[in-house]
């Protein structure tokens, strides 16, 4: 292989500009160490082309939607959705079925942030689009009940953290209803398969039914996976002849492997945008919100300065008061030690009186018991 590849100066020179590891992903593809890779955009398109093979998508779309599905025609993908964002997208089809449905089916190499908002945008681009179409083609006839339903189906070779946080889960669907129960057609619905999670999950398990096979068929490249579906379901077999065909010519194959390449480093580099861009968004957030809390941390400092600014008044006017008091008390203090003072001083001026009414009073006896004896001739 690698004789052939220096045989031709473009195919040696591309292969030249890869590094190791997408040498050895080619060289081990070439040479049947590893299935392709089907969620590779020209690869995909090339096996489940709905102008080429319809039946193929047809059955993906139906063991997915639960219901027998049948494309009417493809639809151009040129619609007025986010041109900007169309770089995430490694394939993008979008089909109307038999009934006027709508089914926009895209393969994500990596799952970029917010898939739920984004995805919600497509749909509604999509539903958009349908809305134009059928009331330029209906004219006055036109009725909302032209409108049909929009399947937006989003395949993830590797997904966001949202997705790991449900275990085991690999096929997610969705539509609006009321929690009331009330019953209207609101014509959007989602169905979002993690690739990563459903290998993982069915790592060292066997294959248990058709739609299990197609997931496998799109996601896991080991030959033993391979010839475990084209035991089970011999149809697939086609589909992977068809791509080693494509392997045959190798300038056309390289071809299409570098732009596969160039494409994901694209996504990689827009992806690192917008998880950097989430990172600053969700510092700025922090920031606001520490900001937040300094502002009411400052704000409850000021209450709480102005509550002790407040008590700190009410201490100042208790202790004025406090002291008033105490100078009163101080006053009266002063004035009863006066008061008892006089008190004990006449106390002592009373005895004194006292003693000496008690001294005149024993003279006084004494004086008449000296004229009693003199009267009675006794001195």
């Amino acid at each position: 292989m690698l004789d052939e590849i220096n045989r031709s100066p473009v195919c040696s020179w591309q292969f030249a500009q890869w590094n190791d590891e997408q040498k050895k992903e080619f060289l081990d593809v070439c040479t049947g160490v590893r299935g392709v890779k089907m969620t590779y955009d020209s690869f995909f398109k090339e096996i489940m082309n709905p102008d080429v093979h319809p039946e193929r998508l047809e059955e993906l779309l139906s063991l997915l939607l639960g219901q027998n599905i049948h494309i009417r025609q493809v639809l151009p993908n040129d619609s007025v959705r986010l041109a900007d964002e169309s770089s995430l997208l490694i394939t993008d089809i979008v089909v109307e079925l038999e009934e006027g449905s709508l089914a926009n089916i895209e393969i994500q190499k990596i799952g970029y942030a917010f898939p739920g908002q984004r995805g919600a945008c497509y749909s509604a681009d999509l539903l958009l689009r349908q809305y134009k179409r059928v009331k330029g083609q209906r004219k006055k006839k036109f009725t909302y009940q032209d409108v049909k339903t929009i399947y937006t189906i989003v395949f993830f070779e590797k997904s966001t953290s949202e997705f790991h946080e449900i275990e085991s889960a690999y096929i997610h669907r969705a539509k609006q209803v009321f929690q009331t129960g009330l019953k209207l057609n609101m014509l959007q619905e989602y169905v979002l398969i993690p690739l990563d999670i459903y290998k993982e999950s069915t790592h060292n398990k066997t294959i248990n039914n058709k739609l299990e096979a197609w997931l496998s068929f799109l996601c896991d490249d080991s030959p033993e996976r391979i010839l475990e579906i084209v035991g089970k379901y011999p149809d697939f077999q086609e589909m992977y002849e068809e791509v080693y065909e494509i392997y045959g010519n190798i300038e056309g194959v390289m071809d299409m492997f570098s732009k596969e390449l160039l494409e994901l480093d694209r996504n990689t580099v827009q992806y690192m945008i917008e998880e950097q861009q989430e990172q600053l968004d969700a510092l700025h957030k922090e920031v606001d919100e520490k900001r937040k809390e300094v502002e009411e941390q400052k704000k409850r400092l000021e209450e709480q300065k102005r509550k002790y600014v407040e008590q700190q008044k009410m201490f100042d006017e208790q202790q004025r008061k406090y002291e008033e008091q105490q100078k009163r008390l101080e006053d009266q203090q002063k004035i009863f030690v006066e008061q008892q003072e006089k008190y004990e001083k006449q106390c002592q001026q009373i005895e004194i009186e006292r003693l000496e009414k008690e001294g005149i009073k024993k003279e006084l006896e004494e004086l008449k018991n000296i004229v009693n004896k003199l009267s009675e001739g006794k001195l």
